[in-house]
């Protein structure tokens, strides 16, 4: 299957999920995938801080700053360690130095961890200073601390997404929105495009981390209280994708977890609780439609993730035998086969299931040993 059948004209996003974020294979493919498809699609989106991405696309655009300090500063989740993102971002600044049409990068993340999420201040602070409003955010969110730590996402009680103080917040967030949209011919004529864009998108992160905050606080039962908090990020990374379409007016190569990219319900079950809620991929592609294209990552083994081999009933055991054959295999040409059962889910690993590969477009497999720059060209 030639990969670019899956990018008509119309196409919006070609989104390329991975099953765990722990094994490398898969950013590795990725890079030499966008590689391949430089011009075919004008930017990438990871699954990473969208403001905090902002740093790396200056980089990667105009060469503002240094590579160490935007892989330090321009990625959450510690995702500016990892050794593939490091060659993504250095090979863009190379590429667009000479390129008549410069790629971009960009999150589609908000900096939410399954433990913690952040305080809203310093995202809300930046809009005002833009707006030259003079709102003592600070005063109002208290020590940073206060909201970032383990125990107000754990406990209802300990959140102080429901207080006065975060509810003031909300309004104000809210009103400023509404006066930059507002005073936006000015605002974009005193300043510029790019900096009327930085303010929205960091005024936009401050307010769905407060709405975050306050799914947090809701006095329910675990199980529905982490559902809610799954399906508001989950439907925040939509909305940014959304907006970085808008932006680009051209294909993004999207890339992150399957489960975020799917276009089935995501299901997560994590101790006693059961969560099912809608993935980013099941907004997007429900509002775009056709325009959304999926592919989904397959795992066999793995000693990243003390992952052996798989049954040879389930899908990921039906694909090893087609790897050296196809590389990528039309979705539709996948057989019903069995849910792999001997895994850990706590290393972040989600195997295939009949509900995600019905959705997809393709399915890229990876198993030990695997060439991945010859399986990416094969592709």
């Amino acid at each position: 299957m030639d990969i670019r059948e899956l990018l008509a004209p119309d196409v919006d996003f070609l989104a390329f999920g991975e099953p765990a974020h722990l094994e490398s294979a898969f950013a590795r493919i990725r890079n030499e995938l966008f590689a391949e498809l430089a011009g075919a699609v004008t930017a990438i989106a990871l699954e990473t801080d969208r403001v905090a991405a902002l740093a790396v696309n200056d980089y990667v655009q105009h060469g503002v700053g240094d590579l160490d300090t935007v892989m330090r500063e321009g990625f959450s989740h510690r995702f500016g360690e990892l050794d593939n993102n490091r060659r993504l971002i250095a090979w863009m600044r190379e590429y667009n130095e000479t390129a008549e049409r410069p790629l971009a990068f960009h999150g589609f993340d908000v900096s939410t961890e399954m433990m913690n999420a952040p305080s809203p201040r310093t995202y809300l602070e930046h809009a005002r200073d833009y707006l030259g409003l003079d709102h003592d955010i600070a005063a109002l969110t208290g020590d940073d601390e206060r909201w970032n730590r383990t125990e107000a996402v754990l406990k209802a009680a300990e959140s102080p997404g429901a207080t006065p103080e975060a509810d003031r917040l909300r309004v104000i967030a809210d009103d400023m929105l509404v006066t930059l949209h507002a005073g936006a011919p000015m605002l974009i004529a005193a300043t510029s495009r790019a900096e009327w864009d930085r303010a929205r998108i960091h005024l936009t992160a401050g307010l769905g981390l407060l709405r975050y905050h306050r799914q947090a606080a809701e006095p329910v039962d675990d199980s529905a209280r982490w559902t809610r908090m799954s399906a508001f990020r989950d439907a925040m990374m939509a909305q940014n994708l959304l907006d970085i379409r808008d932006a680009e007016r051209g294909p993004v190569l999207v890339f992150g977890q399957n489960r975020h990219l799917q276009r089935n319900e995501s299901h997560m079950r994590l101790g006693p609780m059961d969560m099912n809620w809608s993935s980013a991929g099941a907004i997007v592609s429900s509002l775009v439609g056709e325009r959304y294209r999926l592919i989904v990552g397959s795992l066999g083994s793995s000693k990243a993730i003390d992952l052996g081999e798989p049954g040879p009933e389930t899908f990921e055991g039906r694909l090893q035998g087609r790897v050296d054959e196809w590389g990528l295999v039309p979705a539709r040409e996948l057989a019903a086969a069995e849910t792999r059962t001997d895994t850990n889910p706590m290393q972040g690993y989600f195997p295939l299931d009949q509900a995600t590969v019905d959705g997809a477009d393709a399915i890229l497999h990876v198993t030990a040993g695997t060439d991945t720059q010859a399986l990416v060209l094969r592709a």
